[in-house]
């Protein structure tokens, strides 16, 4: 309950925050008498789209925080934080950032995750679970994959895809709502229901297009934070790693803002693989067993 209320409660400030923006930049209502005005339509569609996707990528570190309940190690406080913090620190040194926050949450799963608005300003995140479960060298292997991921620039990277697409979707969605409406409807008293019907089946379809596009690349990002694992802590460690994920029999499960960056995600066949955040692990070992040849 905890997290849905603060997911519910930053969505809302996140529509106020831009709510008042648009009205600040004076963009005027996109339908008006004389037909479909593209040009603030384009703005609204911006505002919304990318600037929700910049929202909350500034807050992403407060939000897997909060989210998952982890604990920053300011200071470590046993020989196990200590071999964390110097890990994620060697690795980031190699990987040419900024030390990131590094933090341990609780959970059985075995997973871990990093997040943050920038390569110099980041955290990396791993559940009790895995450090209970996986040996020094495998958990080492994970680590590394996810300072890859902000050593490639993956959490911004995925920012701009996600808000380049949400304009679209929300831009060609009302553009379809007032051709029918005006056109196939035939209305021309004012915006009728036809228009506010198509616009929302539009954008539920659109939306769904839109995250095949966007899980194709979250799916080939890791691929190559696989690849920056290996070089950091040794390829026979990152496919150790991922078959230590094999073999645990239920999928680590993160909130949804954060799935995309951990180091596993769930299974799944047929059209479901197409909104699979991560590839398959059996591809993922194919494919470091095939760039060490």
């Amino acid at each position: 309950m905890k997290r849905i209320l603060l997911f519910l409660g930053t969505n809302i400030a996140i529509v106020l925050v831009l709510s008042i923006t648009m009205r600040l930049l004076g963009v005027e209502p996109y339908l008006q008498e004389g037909g479909l005005n593209l040009g603030a339509l384009l703005i609204f569609a911006a505002v919304l789209g990318m600037g929700g996707s910049l929202i909350s990528l500034m807050i992403s570190k407060w939000m897997a925080k909060k989210a998952v309940g982890a604990e920053v190690i300011e200071e470590p406080r046993n020989a196990q934080e200590r071999w964390l913090v110097d890990t994620v620190y060697r690795f980031a040194a190699e990987a040419g950032i900024a030390n990131p926050e590094v933090a341990i949450y609780d959970s059985p799963d075995i997973n871990a995750f990093a997040t943050g608005p920038s390569r110099n300003n980041s955290l990396v995140a791993v559940s009790t679970g895995l450090l209970q479960s996986m040996t020094r060298n495998e958990a080492e292997a994970v680590i590394g994959h996810e300072v890859a991921h902000v050593a490639n620039g993956d959490m911004v990277t995925m920012t701009l895809i996600q808000g380049v697409v949400n304009t679209f979707v929300i831009f060609l969605s009302r553009v379809i709502g007032y051709i029918v409406d005006r056109v196939i409807l035939k209305n021309e008293e004012g915006n009728g229901i036809g228009f506010f019907v198509s616009y929302i089946v539009a954008e539920i379809i659109l939306g769904v297009l839109a995250s095949v596009i966007v899980m194709w690349f979250s799916r080939q990002r890791e691929f190559r934070a696989d690849e920056g694992g290996a070089r950091l802590s040794g390829r026979a460690n990152m496919i150790a790693a991922l078959e230590a994920l094999q073999r645990a029999h239920e999928p680590a499960q993160l909130p949804d803002r954060i799935a995309a960056f951990g180091i596993s995600g769930g299974g799944g066949i047929g059209l479901k693989k197409l909104f699979m955040t991560h590839p398959p692990l059996e591809e993922r070992i194919a494919a470091l067993r095939n760039g060490g040849e």
